[in-house]
């Protein structure tokens, strides 16, 4: 019996581990719109969230690092230079808000859209549980490692492209844009469905943005216009739309609740002072 349990362990270890691997650079790419969210749009009232982000960004980057240089080492120098630089401003101003569609918010903009696509790709990351269902023969390990770690990491990429959204509808109402929200988000979910099946079927990614644009530009032109695509992208925006929409009521309902128990807390403590 102790050894069935050990050989239990064993196994889910080796497929925590193996999957670690590729969750931990694709949480990487969908938590980096939300950082970026941070300092384009708003900074989140919750020190939990800001952090929380923060930290996770970090710790998935680190096992990543490498393919990072090599990603990096595919851009020209003017190119590698700008990131370089974005990144570096990012860090240092993460937390503070730059001026409203200066040259650098426009171009943090834009790197944030075309990064964002990569937060809702983590559902498609369903077909490696397959793999693993067909080479696990323990309900065990399936039971209470496989598919907990396939649910934990798909709840946090795409709760990382609804708080993004979320941030970016906050700015677009301060600035007096509320009627272009809802069609801003269907537009973002539209570009995101492309970019899940050009990363999913065609293996593009968001650096390909730069590093291989020809490549890029051609493929959209040669494979958007035939009906699978088209079925593909459509599927995937129904199902976007669908998940966002509901964990978007989720998400609001309990930051609206964590908004009231910060004010509360606050009179409490206005209170306590005055005594």
């Amino acid at each position: 019996m102790k050894a069935e349990i050990i050989n239990v362990i064993n196994t889910a270890w080796q497929f925590l581990e193996g999957n670690s691997r590729f969750m931990s650079w694709n949480l990487f790419l969908a938590l980096f719109p939300l950082a970026m969210s941070f300092w384009l749009f708003s900074k989140p009232r919750s020190i939990f969230i800001r952090w929380g982000v923060l930290l996770l960004l970090g710790v998935t980057l680190l096992p990543n690092l490498k393919r990072v240089v090599v990603y990096g080492s595919k851009l020209n120098i003017e190119v590698a230079i700008a990131i370089t630089l974005i990144l570096i401003i990012l860090g240092i101003c993460l937390l503070r808000r730059p001026q409203s569609f200066s040259l650098l918010w426009w171009f943090g903009f834009l790197i944030f859209i075309a990064f964002l696509p990569n937060a809702p790709y983590v559902l498609t990351d369903i077909i490696h549980l397959y793999q693993d269902i067909r080479q696990s023969n323990s309900v065990w390990v399936l039971t209470l490692a496989v598919v907990p770690q396939y649910l934990l990491f798909m709840f946090i990429g795409f709760e990382a492209y609804v708080l993004s959204l979320i941030n970016l509808g906050d700015y677009l109402q301060r600035q007096g844009w509320s009627n272009f929200i809802l069609g801003i988000e269907l537009i973002i979910h539209c570009l995101s469905a492309i970019g899940i099946y050009l990363g999913r079927f065609k293996r593009f990614n968001s650096w390909d943005v730069v590093t291989n644009p020809d490549a890029l530009v051609k493929s959209i032109y040669n494979d958007m216009f035939d009906r699978r695509p088209i079925l593909v992208i459509f599927i995937t925006f129904i199902v976007i739309f669908s998940l966002y929409w509901l964990m978007k009521l989720v998400t609001l309902t309990l930051l609206q609740q964590y908004q009231i128990n910060q004010e509360e807390s606050e009179k409490i403590s206005r209170a306590s002072a005055k005594f």
